[in-house]
């Protein structure tokens, strides 16, 4: 059997070890980065594809009579065209649950980055603010503990299951769960507004759907405290970005990370890359990117493979 890799540069520096993926067909071919019109050709002929962020549409598809297994090397599938695969027989399964401890850590460092104002008093030492100064520290930027602090969590899945009990467990921070907007709370849970109006830190963890897509708008940070905190660790579209970065402009919301993007890479500029935003990280989608984190995620589309050849699919998102 013949599988090919669309995209391994998005997951793979040559840090990783990819023995077991490498054994699971008869031959491989491994592509750094598949541009789009490259992509029916370089599946045309493959029974299995590996791909992280390549687009598999309809088009694609139905150039590649042989194919029989997508694996997405991702949990989110919304470059695969799933009807399609459906109706062509083909199996698509994703990864899940690889990222954990890397997003955590990551939401946490980044939190405290901006509790701490650690990119402030760091740019102050640059520019010379300190060796300026009459004290032997600077108080410029207000700092807050965390500790009796809310945070709230809005999609309780995998990942904002485990930032909310690190938070806990690590910072003393009460946890709000949100309820989907529009809905009644379910046990446990708050409504949606609530838990924006309750928030001095709101972590996003929730997929990018139509009912998603710009969750968090120039009403939602409107109804936040002024000094809370932002984290989207999730998917670009969830924030209107432009919204959010009027609010830390104009003081109306205390300080953001931003670890994704509606355009990414950002080629066409984006209204958080813009100079003077005060209070606010922006990562280049490197939460879930740890070496640990992308070692599970390429053992775990190996065993995907090979579960499907022998008959057992797992992670299946849709069947052929």
């Amino acid at each position: 059997m013949r599988g090919v890799v669309l995209d391994r540069e998005s997951f793979d520096t040559d840090d990783l070890d990819l023995t077991a993926l490498e054994a699971t067909l008869d031959a491989w071919r491994f592509h750094e980065a598949t541009a789009p019109g490259e992509t029916a050709g370089r599946i045309a002929d493959a029974e299995v594809v590996v791909s992280n962020k390549v687009v598999l549409d309809a088009a694609a598809l139905e150039g590649a009579p042989n194919l029989r297994l997508i694996a997405v090397a991702a949990t989110g599938t919304n470059n695969v065209d799933l009807e399609a695969a459906a109706a062509r027989g083909i199996t698509v399964c994703n990864a899940r649950a690889y990222a954990t401890p890397s997003v955590v850590q990551h939401v946490l460092g980044v939190l405290l980055a901006l509790t701490h104002r650690l990119p402030d008093y760091q740019a102050a030492v640059a520019d010379g603010t300190w060796s300026r100064g009459r004290q032997f520290c600077l108080l410029d930027f207000p700092i807050r503990e965390l500790a009796g602090r809310t945070l709230a969590v809005v999609g309780w899945g995998e990942l904002g299951r485990a930032v909310a009990g690190a938070a806990e467990a690590a910072l003393g921070m009460e946890v709000l769960v949100a309820e989907h907007r529009g809905q009644e709370p379910r046990n446990g849970r708050i409504a949606f507004a609530e838990c924006l109006e309750r928030a001095d830190v709101l972590t996003l963890h929730c997929p990018l759907a139509p009912e998603t897509q710009d969750l968090i708008g120039e009403a939602e940070l409107a109804r936040m405290k002024d000094d809370a905190l932002l984290i989207n660790a999730a998917r670009g579209g969830i924030v209107d970005e432009a919204a959010l970065a009027d609010a830390l402009r104009a003081g109306r919301l205390g300080g953001a990370a931003v670890d994704v993007l509606t355009q990414e890479p950002p080629r066409d500029g984006n209204p958080l890359l813009e100079p003077g935003i005060p209070n606010l990280i922006v990562t280049p989608h490197i939460a879930w990117a740890s070496r640990e984190s992308r070692q599970r995620l390429m053992d775990q589309v190996a065993g995907n493979i090979r579960a499907f050849l022998e008959g057992v699919p797992r992670n299946v998102v849709t069947s052929g």
